[in-house]
């Protein structure tokens, strides 16, 4: 009985000291501290946000190029705002082979890249072929700095030679002759009117898209400023003078 009760006064002795006192580990836990909540929700959030953020610089950066493309594309002027006459659809510059005045082959497509003022007429060039030739140089050079966007060009459609007096007049201009026939497939006339009695705008992409009234005048063609102005403007965050270089 003395031993059993020394024992059970041993046992409550080591009972009443700290684990650590008393050398007894009945029962070892490892606690492993867990991530917080709120960190892990934050660090998500902040991601969430960066990649907001950075679709809302590359939004802002291409809204220009966006902007234009839809004001030229979808919202395009009604016809009662414009002089000239859009042509709808399109009609993309042939596939026909011209020549400079040297004799040269020039592929028609490599027009391309720049806006086009363009008159069509025989060689001969007559007294309206001559006031068309004169209100191109006219028109591109009031367009001030952004005229090196737009090249005018005469499209000679026979083979009459060019009268000689005119070549001081045309040294800024493209002048190619092509086979009428086939020029007519591209570039038409209104109604009851030649070919030679328009001027035709193409867009850099090689589109034919409007047409100028027939015998237009001074009056008139303050207001095809007008429409080139829009044009260039709504094509200035893409279209830049000069054609793009070939690789």
């Amino acid at each position: 009985m003395s031993g059993s009760k020394s024992s059970d006064g041993s046992f409550a002795r080591a009972a009443s000291l700290p684990p650590e006192v008393a050398g007894d580990h009945p029962l070892g836990l490892t606690v492993h501290t867990l991530p917080e909540a709120a960190g892990a929700v934050d660090r998500v959030q902040r991601t969430r946000y960066g990649r907001w953020k950075m679709l809302a610089v590359l939004l802002i950066c291409a809204a220009p190029v966006i902007a234009s493309y839809l004001t030229y594309y979808v919202i395009r002027p009604q016809a009662r705002h414009n002089y000239g006459e859009l042509i709808e659809p399109q009609r993309t510059v042939p596939d026909l082979v011209a020549a400079a005045p040297d004799g040269s082959a020039v592929p028609l497509a490599q027009l391309k890249g720049q806006w086009l003022l363009v008159s069509a007429a025989g060689g001969a060039c007559d007294a309206a072929c001559q006031k068309h030739l004169y209100l191109q140089r006219q028109l591109r050079e009031s367009l001030g700095k952004d005229k090196d966007r737009v090249d005018w060009v005469w499209l000679v459609t026979d083979d009459a030679p060019l009268p000689a007096g005119l070549a001081p007049a045309l040294q800024k201009a493209t002048v190619l002759r092509v086979d009428g026939t086939a020029l007519a497939r591209w570039l038409a006339p209104a109604l009851g009117h030649q070919l030679a009695d328009h001027l035709y705008v193409v867009d850099p992409m090689g589109n034919w898209m409007m047409r100028f009234p027939a015998a237009m005048d001074t009056a008139g063609a303050a207001k095809a400023k007008r429409d080139l102005e829009r044009l260039l403007r709504a094509s200035a965050s893409w279209d830049e003078p000069g054609r793009p270089q070939k690789p």
